[in-house]
């Protein structure tokens, strides 16, 4: 029982660790509660596509990993061989359009700093 325990313990924490710090769950600065939920959401997303991308990507390791079969590659390495895949699929947005200079803020206004909520933290 403790065995299976450590294996997956081992998992969580890779996976949380891997989204936390990779994929960046820590970094944005909310300025509105909902914010966060739909941060979660799109990142879960992202993790979703590289889970889903395994099977297209080439594995991208360095020299001193070893070889994985696809089905068990990881989503780090699938986020490193995932730039080659870009080009590829394309976008489905058009190309830039020049504009012109935007008459920018009016003279002697100031916008003070964005309000900043807490983050919400559990009852003990």
């Amino acid at each position: 029982m403790w065995c299976s325990y450590c294996r997956r313990f081992s998992v969580e924490h890779a996976a949380i660790r891997f989204i936390k710090e990779r994929l960046g769950w820590v970094r944005p600065k909310v300025r509105h509660p909902e914010q966060p939920d739909r941060w979660t959401l799109l990142i879960l997303a992202a993790y979703a596509q590289l889970l889903l991308a395994r099977g297209v990507v080439a594995d991208s390791r360095l020299s001193w990993e070893k070889p994985l079969a696809v089905e068990k590659l990881t989503p780090y390495r699938v986020l490193r061989s995932f730039v080659t895949l870009m080009p590829l699929m394309g976008t489905p947005a058009a190309a830039p359009k020049p504009r012109g200079r935007s008459p920018g803020r009016p003279k002697g206004r100031l916008s003070g700093p964005a309000r900043r909520y807490p983050a919400k933290k559990k009852a003990v």
